[in-house]
This record gives structure tokens, C-alpha cells and sequence, in this order.
């Protein structure tokens, strides 16, 4: 079967498959990503929002749906999640920015 696209929507499903072959590493991930997850100082629905932030910055179409919907199902809206992708590609941009004084360096450098 051909897909559209490099990223498959159901191979999210098959997520956990990553830890049949090392499921004592793979319990511990999960572990650790359940207690990251888990009400704290922040609450559930701040760090779904942080999530999908992050997962835009990353680039991850599988987090991207995963936390789209966690952000719903713990009471965020469209704008909030709107603005957190917003924060999230300002950062990125800013840090590819910040890179120019790099290039500056570099470039003062050079004798031509």
C-alpha cells in the first residue's frame, strides 16, 4: 500500500512496537514519561500545551496529532494551542537568528 507521505497516521498506534525487542528499557521510558506527564507544578493541560509546542518545533507529525488532541481533551482551545505553536516557532526562529553572530564571527575572520 503507497502512502502520501513519509509519516503513516496509524504507525502512531504502533508506537509501543519500539519496545518488544528491549522491554526493560522500554518500561523505564515509559515510566519516566508518565511521571513527566503527571500533575505537578504544572498541571496536565500546561504541559500537553508545552508538548505540542515542542513537537512543532521538533517537527513530529506523530506528536503533533497526539498532543492536538491532548491539549483538547484537557481543556485547552484553538487559541491557546494556536499561540503555543506561535512561542514555539518564535524560538526557532530567534535561535536560527541568533546563529548569525556566528556567521558575523566567521565572516570577520576571513580576509578578502
Amino acid at each position: 500500500m503507497a502512502h502520501d507521505s513519509y509519516y503513516h497516521a496509524p504507525d502512531l498506534a504502533k508506537f509501543p512496537d519500539v519496545g518488544k525487542d528491549a522491554p526493560e528499557l522500554w518500561n523505564k521510558f515509559l515510566g519516566w514519561y508518565g511521571a513527566v506527564f503527571a500533575e505537578g507544578a504544572l498541571s496536565e493541560r500546561e504541559k500537553a500545551l508545552i508538548a505540542l509546542a515542542v513537537a512543532h518545533s521538533v517537527q513530529c507529525p506523530y506528536c503533533i496529532d497526539a498532543y492536538t488532541t491532548a491539549c483538547l481533551e484537557k481543556g485547552s482551545n484553538l487559541e491557546q494551542m494556536t499561540e503555543a505553536v506561535h512561542v514555539a516557532a518564535a524560538i526557532r526562529g530567534g535561535a536560527s537568528l541568533v546563529h548569525g553572530v556566528q556567521m558575523r564571527n566567521a565572516a570577520g575572520k576571513v580576509k578578502m
